[in-house]
């Protein structure tokens, strides 16, 4: 377990949802609820994604939505303005994207790495039966 606080840089298309690029996936299964972990350990959290203009605005919306406000977005911090004689990498302690070698690990694992103890629990989903109207 992690016991300083950090900077995480997060991918969004494929990271924290599904990837539909341009539209917004749905939400990957306990991306959200680690996120918030993250953010109420006192991690920085950076939204860091190829979206630019108004598909990032909505991402940052869906973000916002579901619990989560950035410290900054594809940058390394809030009042940084690009500068194209730049390097676009920011500087970030962890960064969790699904394009590593090895693809991205689940959340659950996500969550363990970082926070320590057990992930968040799965949502159970009440199936229906083909007499459930019976009951």
């Amino acid at each position: 377990m992690i016991r300083e606080t950090l900077t995480i840089a997060v991918d969004f298309d494929g990271t924290i949802v599904e990837d539909e690029y341009p539209r917004i996936g749905r939400p990957i299964i306990f991306a959200f609820d680690t996120l918030k972990k993250l953010q109420e350990n006192g991690h920085r959290l950076i939204l860091w994604t190829y979206r630019k203009g108004s598909a990032l605005q909505e991402a940052v919306k869906f973000c916002e939505e579901n619990g989560i406000i950035f410290y900054a977005v594809n940058c390394s911090f809030p009042e940084e303005e690009f500068d194209s004689s730049h390097s676009r990498k920011i500087h970030a302690d962890v960064f969790i994207d699904d394009r590593n070698i090895g693809g991205l690990k689940s959340w659950g694992e996500i969550y363990q790495q970082l926070i320590g103890g057990d992930a968040p629990a799965r949502p159970k989903i009440q199936k229906k039966g083909l007499f459930s109207f019976l009951k």
